[in-house]
């Protein structure tokens, strides 16, 4: 199979490329810049210089390819705080990826987040597949997007990423900016009692889990790619404190933005996560550490 894949240099596209050559596809991915196209090439897949605004480029790698994984977004938008920008790049970026794709049967994978089922008002027990919201946030308007492409004969589906995607290969996410924020205050904080929950998938299971979706999830299917179901904050920011050396802290909801960033609210999320149906769907097994035994791995700590 031909796959073009957008955001293939990035964190998780770093594991989805060497996974899908593996099972012997081909891949193509988007590079936008040449520091991009020599990290897809050294990963042994074919790069094609563009980015999410090159709709036609969308358009066109995707009718040539035999399926087509979408990672991309715009963080660099999200992060300086215009989330309407990045919501709306991403989900022009999917409107060209279909209209390369409508009528052929042909597989599209879709990527979204697990916080959505916060925003989407699931609480006080595990989100599920089955969770399905109607809209009203960027994520839950491309994930509906995406699966409503089914109607238009694309065998479209979505994983739900949990928000910390952890592994040796992650240099910029969620568990970095966490230690970050540790290193520069000194302890590492927790908000209140820690109690509420984070999911968590290893990067490369993650990869495995976007393999079978192009392989053989049905048209429409929402999945969720979590192992650890929720690991409490408090276990998080003590892993932390531990590898660093530091004192570990509850701080007060008011002084979470101080301490954590961009972070602050994100921190208190409480977003416990089944995958229970998506590895009954796809056979899909997680096999790498989870989230604190990763932690105590060490690799998070060795630079600063």
């Amino acid at each position: 199979m031909r796959v073009f894949v957008t955001g293939a240099s990035g964190h998780v596209g770093s594991a989805v490329v060497p996974e899908l050559l593996s099972a012997g596809h081909d891949v193509v991915g988007l590079a936008r810049s040449d520091t991009s196209a020599a990290a897809i090439e050294k990963l042994g897949a074919q790069a094609h210089r563009g980015d999410l605004s090159d709709l036609d480029v969308l358009r066109e790698e995707a009718a040539a390819a035999d399926g087509v994984i979408h990672l991309a977004f715009r963080h660099d938008l999200m992060v300086n705080g215009d989330l309407a920008s990045a919501a709306k790049a991403d989900l022009d970026a999917l409107t060209a990826l279909a209209d390369g794709l409508a009528g052929s049967g042909k597989p599209l994978v879709g990527t979204g987040g697990t916080a959505m089922l916060v925003m989407g008002g699931v609480v006080g027990r595990p989100g599920t597949e089955r969770d399905i919201f109607p809209g009203g946030g960027y994520r839950i308007d491309a994930e509906n997007f995406v699966a409503g492409l089914a109607s238009r004969d694309v065998r479209s589906s979505v994983v739900r990423l949990a928000p910390t995607v952890h592994s040796s290969l992650d240099h910029n996410g969620f568990i970095t900016a966490v230690i970050a924020a540790a290193r520069r205050t000194g302890y590492s904080a927790y908000v209140g009692e820690g109690a509420n929950r984070w999911p968590a998938v290893h990067t490369l299971d993650a990869a495995v889990l976007y393999r079978l979706a192009l392989e053989k999830a049905p048209a429409g299917t929402r999945l969720h790619g979590a192992d650890d179901e929720g690991v409490p904050f408090r276990e998080i920011a003590e892993a932390i404190g531990h590898k660093l050396d530091i004192p570990v802290r509850s701080i007060s909801p008011a002084e979470a933005d101080d301490h954590f960033g961009f972070l602050g609210s994100f921190v208190q999320l409480d977003n416990p996560t089944s995958s229970a149906l998506t590895r009954e769907l796809l056979g899909w097994t997680p096999t790498h550490p989870r989230l604190i035994a990763d932690l105590h791995e060490g690799h998070y700590f060795r630079t600063a």
